[in-house]
């Protein structure tokens, strides 16, 4: 029997206030409900490796997504990866560090469905100062020029998604931290 594919799943809007608690037992439990096996995560802010004898991305976002809904009884937006996608990401994410002179911060939205070319240039034509978006794949990478900005950022996560649909956002220490754990 061949062995099941590998996916790192990315939850969207956890643990944020009173309402959307998912603790990672819970999470692990809502996965393996899914058939998934070898089931870890890390940290408590929905990031979530498992094999699935799902062949498709989007089709293991789909089983989790349900499973998600009915243990928490909320909708829990989920991106799912490949090892080779979150690879990818995680070097260009470092390579794009390495060409910005004055790097304060970098986060990755992480992508639910690649962009059209259409949209990454018009994403990426927007000009903020102090702050650069580079879409490669299905990572929208912010590089701040200061430090503790991501918050006050123009061009975060919300400015992502509303061009470029569901997307989460993760600080790039995380990305590298996955890819060099689970990749």
């Amino acid at each position: 029997m061949a062995p099941m594919p590998t996916y790192v799943a990315f939850l969207r809007a956890i643990n944020l206030g009173a309402t959307r608690k998912f603790p990672q037992d819970a999470i692990r439990a809502a996965v393996e409900s899914t058939g998934a096996r070898d089931v870890e995560t890390y940290i408590n802010t929905g990031n979530v490796r498992l094999g699935s004898s799902r062949r498709s991305p989007a089709k293991v976002a789909a089983d989790l997504e349900e499973a998600f809904a009915a243990d928490r009884g909320f909708e829990v937006p989920t991106v799912v990866l490949t090892l080779p996608e979150l690879a990818a990401i995680a070097a260009d994410a470092e390579e794009l560090a390495d060409g910005h002179d004055r790097l304060g911060m970098q986060y990755v939205s992480l992508l639910k469905q690649a962009p059209t070319a259409a949209q990454v240039r018009d994403i990426e034509a927007v000009e903020v100062e102090g702050e650069r978006l580079v879409v490669r794949g299905r990572g929208a990478h912010l590089l701040l020029d200061q430090r503790d900005s991501y918050h006050l950022a123009r061009l975060s996560n919300d400015f992502v998604e509303k061009r470029l649909g569901v997307s989460t956002s993760r600080n790039v220490r995380v990305i590298r931290e996955l890819a060099s754990r689970w990749g």
